[in-house]
């Protein structure tokens, strides 16, 4: 089971076990391949997926790691952080931007079909822009002078003063997407159920 040990390989082997299923489902059940609204789900697929990502890093920013980094000393976190924020950042960020675009566009898409609970989904958006918002203005900027520092740290730069106040910022900017998280998936997750 090399696929296993290759997170992109196991990714891979989820889409084609995916395909796999559709296509015995759709055999089980009797539904035509025609009878499916495949841009609807894919593009209802993507941003579920993307989200998942973005959402699932964001908690375990929040409940996890940053508790996590309070622990370690210093000479550790000039380990930890250079070889685990990029990487954990990189998936956050683009997590979020993926969310939100399949977002607008599966918004659109329904719009157009006249699909129900526009105004929640519209709320649920909105809050979601937001947070990408954030993401991408306050927290990424932050967090890569923090990397940045504590890389230059490891070499014997001294930290520089204002990287507390970076961190606080982009802290306080995450524990925001929290907060507005949890509206967010409510409204986005009732909108077939305002009718």
């Amino acid at each position: 089971m090399k696929f296993l040990e290759d997170p992109m390989q196991t990714i891979g082997a989820g889409f084609a076990l995916a395909v796999v299923l559709i296509v015995v489902f759709l055999g089980m059940s009797g539904i035509g391949a025609g009878e499916v609204d495949w841009v609807g789900m894919i593009m209802r697929w993507v941003h579920f997926l993307a989200g998942i990502t973005w959402i699932g890093l964001l908690y375990f920013f929040n409940l996890v790691n940053a508790a996590f980094l309070k622990s370690l000393d210093g000479p550790t976190k000039n380990i930890v952080i250079p070889k685990l924020m990029p990487l954990a950042l990189n998936w956050f960020r683009h997590g979020a931007t993926v969310t939100v675009l399949a977002g607008i566009g599966l918004y659109g898409y329904l719009y157009a079909k006249g699909g129900t609970g526009a105004m929640a989904l519209g709320i649920g958006g909105l809050l979601g822009i937001i947070m990408m918002a954030n993401v991408h203005a306050i927290i990424w900027p932050n967090q890569k002078k923090i990397i940045a520092a504590v890389t230059a740290a490891a070499q014997g730069t001294p930290a520089p003063a204002e990287m507390a106040a970076w961190g606080k910022t982009a802290l306080y900017a995450s524990r925001v997407n929290v907060m507005l998280s949890i509206p967010m998936l409510f409204f986005m997750g009732a909108g077939s159920h305002f009718k």
